[in-house]
């Protein structure tokens, strides 16, 4: 391959619209934690389970979807020291500085609330430790596995571009690599928070650094339609489908049955069920974007593509909000009230954290080191004005 006239790669903009329903499954987790423990008496815990347990597609998603970005506009250009300085460059100002900014922030707001007289030496100790873990507050662990795989994606690329055929390996080899960790560290290491750790993830990372760099050739095999259509891929997209609905639907069951009966099982069979709803649910959320997009209903498309584009800084800020609502809890006994007052948690964290970080990048000056390298939303253009967009896999 010549490196030096490789032409750009097709734009795709419904990978916003992935980062969409990735942030709302994270919100939907998140906004439910409180709930599956207080409900289990509820006629409808059914629900709450399923939303809490369902709907954690969200950090493998974000991992999977980072890895196949960065692979897709990497993988084809030359490895420079000016690429990869670039490359670094761009994490540190939109990712880790956000980052230690945020956890500055909890760190700070946790102090306040629940340890103001610790000495100051061990708050300044802690601060550190927590920084460096990605333990600040409990989501910010995703933006520390995100930091891992960046200091491992040059390394990653250098060996994928030097022994192409080991990229026809990275799936099974991610999965060997996560695993192996997951045993390893049941039986031997017991590694405290292995979840902060990019093992526990490297499996999604590597699905997303064959997609990227295969994409071309699997875009007839991903995409869904009718110009796709053949008997051998609607099979497979079918297969697909339903093994990733049947293990999510064991995935939900087993936390049923745990959280209301009390049922035991192998931890190990719930890191099998974790693992095979989600990973294949990255391939699921991937033709369901494409889909959606090609159905070209613009209100909801633009929604979603902003939701995207925004959705860090959502994930950045959308505790302080949960934190902010739990701190007035509803007292009453009407059950309606309860249901609702637990809705209006996701709608606060979604809600409140989407206007904030609009009006941030709209009206404050270097955003950039509050949530990232967010662009501002651009103004809505009439549907007729607007040019036909190519159809994904037409």
């Amino acid at each position: 391959m010549n490196n030096m006239n490789v032409l750009p790669r097709e734009r795709l903009p419904e990978l916003q619209l992935i980062r969409a329903f990735a942030i709302i499954g994270v919100l939907s987790v998140h906004s439910t934690s409180y709930a599956v423990s207080a409900m289990t008496d509820s006629k409808y815990f059914f629900i709450y389970n399923f939303m809490n347990i369902f709907m954690k597609h969200g950090t493998p998603t974000f991992i999977f979807l980072s890895s196949f970005v960065l692979f897709y506009n990497y993988y084809d250009r030359p490895m420079t020291k000016k690429l990869i300085g670039g490359f670094y460059k761009k994490r540190l100002l939109y990712i880790i500085i956000p980052y230690t900014l945020f956890s500055v922030f909890y760190f700070t707001l946790l102090h306040f609330l629940y340890y103001q007289g610790r000495p100051f030496g061990d708050t300044i100790e802690s601060f550190v430790q927590k920084l460096l873990t990605g333990k600040a507050y409990t989501h910010l662990y995703f933006v520390f596995i995100s930091i891992q795989f960046y200091v491992l994606f040059p390394l990653v690329l250098w060996l994928f571009k030097k022994v192409p055929k080991l990229v026809q390996w990275a799936i099974p080899i991610g999965l060997v690599i996560q695993w192996m960790f997951i045993l390893m560290n049941k039986y031997y290491w017991q590694v405290p928070n292995k979840g902060s750790w990019a093992f526990s993830y490297i499996a999604y990372f590597m699905l997303g650094a064959f997609i990227g760099i295969y994409y071309p050739k699997l875009k007839a095999w991903l995409v869904i339609s009718r110009a796709n259509a053949r008997s051998y891929r609607v099979v497979a997209w079918l297969m697909l489908w339903i093994a990733w609905g049947a293990a999510g639907f064991a995935h939900v069951s087993m936390y049923y049955n745990s959280r209301l009966y009390g049922t035991v099982y192998n931890s190990t069979l719930y890191e099998l069920m974790w693992n095979a709803h989600t990973y294949l649910g990255t391939l699921v959320l991937l033709q369901f974007a494409i889909l959606f997009y090609r159905a070209g209903v613009r209100s909801w498309t633009s929604a979603f593509e902003r939701m995207g584009a925004v959705s860090f800084g959502i994930y950045l800020i959308h505790p302080f909000f949960l934190l902010l609502y739990r701190h007035f809890p509803l007292i009453t006994g009407n059950s309606i009230l309860i249901h609702l007052w637990y809705a209006g948690g996701f709608a606060a964290a979604l809600g409140c954290s989407w206007i904030v970080v609009e009006l941030t990048v709209r009206f404050i000056p270097g955003s950039w080191v509050i949530f990232g390298n967010i662009p501002k939303a651009k103004k809505p253009v009439k549907q007729a004005d607007s040019p036909a967009l190519p159809l994904s896999g037409s």
